[in-house]
């Protein structure tokens, strides 16, 4: 299944909690980590794109940095998804050839509306909350409320999300509430497992 929200929506919530059901989670943020990680090719390609100022003395990427670059100026962001995306989807494939026969495997991924890429799961899985509790706690995340708007900005609606869900959960409530509705969506998934096999 595709797992998908805005930033803050609580979307890393659901994941580890159907992790803990047992599902195997592709987590396409720590894809995006890895593939800049010190030492690889990625990080060696965004540091010529943007020049030496987006590496932190000790050669890691300063993601903050170019955060600001790139959530300022769409061409910016269109050079850096042309060099991470492709290796993104590269690992995200090799993960997806792995799980054995039966898992429930859970492709977390923010931008997967953006993407265009809703056709190519089982279900869709949006999980939304009120913008102004999203910005609540980003903020609490030290996010600067500027580079949280500008960040949304960037991301697709919520009406844009809606329109792919096959299940929507509804997170602007308690950690305790949001746990009983993904608890909810893995009975149901291991019903219909059990169904189908």
């Amino acid at each position: 299944m595709g797992l998908t929200g805005g930033i803050g929506s609580g979307k890393s919530a659901v994941s580890s909690r159907l992790a803990e059901h047992g599902a195997i989670v592709i987590d396409a943020d720590k894809l995006a980590r890895e593939v800049v990680a010190p030492g690889t090719p990625g990080l060696a390609a965004v540091a010529e794109a943007f020049g030496p100022g987006i590496l932190r003395p000790d050669g890691s990427l300063d993601r903050e940095q170019l955060g600001k670059i790139v959530f300022a100026d769409p061409v910016a962001r269109r050079r850096l998804e042309g060099i991470t995306h492709p290796l993104i989807r590269d690992e995200t494939a090799r993960q997806f050839s792995a799980p054995p026969a039966g898992a429930v495997v859970v492709h977390d991924i923010p931008l997967l509306v953006e993407a265009g890429m809703a056709k190519g799961y089982d279900a869709v899985v949006v999980v939304e909350a009120p913008r102004a509790l999203r910005l609540e706690r980003l903020a609490a995340r030290g996010l600067p409320r500027d580079q949280a708007e500008a960040r949304m900005a960037n991301q697709a609606s919520d009406e844009d999300r809606r329109a792919v869900a096959d299940v929507l959960l509804d997170n602007s409530g308690s950690l305790a509430e949001l746990h009983a509705q993904v608890d909810a969506l893995w009975r149901d998934l291991v019903a219909r497992g059990d169904a189908a096999g």
